[in-house]
């Protein structure tokens, strides 16, 4: 009998595409296969998020868009999933009647069953768990990266931002074991995998539930040390709980990236408390302040939101002092939208849409003059770049190879004429000779290239004549949650 087929699509963060890669495993784990580009899939999972007002429109938009498809196919079935599945639950099926399984962000691991269920009894299966079923970590996940790793170390938050619905569809924060961390770190390292990224609504509360103080430290230590991995960094930390033995883990241990995610959400004091966020404008410069102190090459990111409710232009002016202090090299900008059943989306006072787009385009205009500023100061410089696949679009027309620096900055490598080129996973030392807002332009070194065991693994992948096979399908491993070459992230 041939394999049914899937295709997934991914809206929203990282713990979105980190869980999506745990669905592809417990499917292909239960016997499906990755439908080609221009195949119809039998089964089509929509992996979605609820942080951004128009979640609803865009999955609604694509379940619009599927239904003929589905009516042309018999057979086909639509599985959604995530937060917006979470916080939506029945009214999905009302809404768009052709859906055939609805699971929540704390039971993934149910997809296989509900879709065989939907299938037998010819009626749609609408399952959502108000507790965490199994840590994501625990279930299979299709591996495409043979480089790069997303480790999940806690999931759900104890935060109550007054913007933001991820605790009610998440839940409370669940921490893993330190030792099963490990672990999947090293598997991870024995199948090639040079660089990791630990996962975690907010990594630097990581041991509150398991009453370790200072875990997080202990755990940046603890992986940083793994033989034979050289790139630690983590995503997102909060500024509230930022530590000094945090800072100084990163800058003792020579595999922690020299690369920090800060969000800062608003500069304004007042707009930090009716968020609820427990810091304030110099509280955070100072955080900055001291990294750079430790870290003095750290390429420092952050996430903003323009025109939350009663923000004013005195407001807004804080929020562009702290960009021109921070010398962000990168941010996140959004314009605020409100979420119904957040505590933001019932004040009064929302901004007026003409005025958040104004101050959206001028905190835009700033966040790329000072990044270019910042990436200017690296002319001149060497870096090593983490020869990456689908970082450069241009890359095959110039001859160019992409990846990311030791602080996580975007650079595309012009090579050596007559040179041999680097593999993806492969490192190269370049000079880096033009910047721009959002990338660096760098030379290579004549005989920078060092070859690695994640190169191995992606060539033996392309020569296994699978290039599209999951890399442990060739001789590399087990299934582990890896960043995804070939899922889809849905726009």
């Amino acid at each position: 009998m041939t394999a049914r087929t899937y295709e997934l699509r991914t809206f929203g963060c990282q713990m979105n595409a980190h869980d999506s890669q745990r669905l592809a495993g417990l499917l292909e784990h239960a016997g499906y296969v990755r439908a080609g580009e221009d195949d119809t899939p039998d089964v089509v999972v929509l992996n979605t998020c609820a942080v951004r007002e128009n979640a609803d429109n865009r999955l609604y938009g694509h379940l619009g868009h599927l239904a003929p498809v589905k009516r042309a196919n018999p057979g086909m079935q639509i599985a959604v999933g995530g937060c917006l599945a979470q916080k939506d639950r029945g009214e999905i099926t009302r809404r768009a009647p052709w859906v055939d399984v609805v699971f929540g962000t704390n039971n993934l691991g149910s997809l296989p069953t509900l879709l065989e269920r939907a299938r037998i009894e010819q009626e749609a299966q609408v399952e959502i768990r108000e507790a965490l079923e199994a840590f994501p970590s625990t279930l299979p996940a299709r591996r495409d990266s043979p480089y790069a790793a997303w480790v999940s170390i806690s999931v759900g938050c104890n935060n109550t931002c007054t913007f933001c619905i991820v605790p009610s569809l998440r839940g409370r924060q669940r921490d893993r074991r330190p030792a099963d961390i490990l672990r999947e770190v090293e598997v991870l390292v024995g199948q090639g995998v040079l660089e990791v990224t630990l996962l975690g609504q907010n990594v630097n509360t990581y041991g509150v539930d398991i009453a370790r103080p200072g875990a997080f430290a202990d755990l940046l230590r603890e992986v940083g040390s793994v033989p034979g991995l050289e790139r630690v960094r983590f995503t997102s930390p909060h500024p509230r709980d930022f530590t000094t033995d945090v800072i100084e883990a990163m800058a003792q241990t020579p595999a922690v990236m020299p690369a920090l995610h800060m969000p800062l959400q608003s500069g304004s004091d007042r707009v930090l408390r009716a968020m609820r966020r427990s810091y304030r404008k110099q509280r955070y410069l100072q955080i900055i302040d001291e990294v750079r102190a430790a870290l003095p090459e750290a390429a420092i990111t952050t996430d903003i939101i323009v025109g939350f409710p009663t923000e004013t232009e005195d407001d807004f002016a804080d929020t562009l002092d702290v960009v021109r202090q921070a010398r962000f090299s990168g941010a996140f900008t959004f314009q605020y939208s409100p979420r119904p059943g957040t505590p933001a989306a019932s004040m009064d006072a929302q901004v007026p849409k003409e005025v958040v787009q104004d101050r959206y385009d001028r905190l835009v205009s700033l966040v790329e003059d000072v990044a270019w500023a910042e990436n200017r100061a690296r002319l001149g410089t060497d870096v090593e770049v983490l020869v990456a696949v689908g970082e450069g679009r241009k890359d095959a027309a110039t001859g160019r190879v992409s990846g990311r620096a030791r602080d996580n900055r975007l650079v595309h490598v012009d090579l050596p004429p007559e040179s041999d080129p680097p593999r993806p996973g492969d490192l190269l030392m370049a000079t880096v000779t033009r910047a721009a807002p959002h990338h660096l332009i760098a030379s290579a070194s004549p005989a920078g290239l060092r070859r690695t065991p994640a190169g191995d693994a992606w060539e033996a992948r392309e020569r296994s004549g699978r290039p599209d096979a999951p890399i442990e399908d060739v001789g590399a491993g087990t299934f582990l949650g890896l960043p995804s070459l070939g899922l889809r992230v849905a726009g």
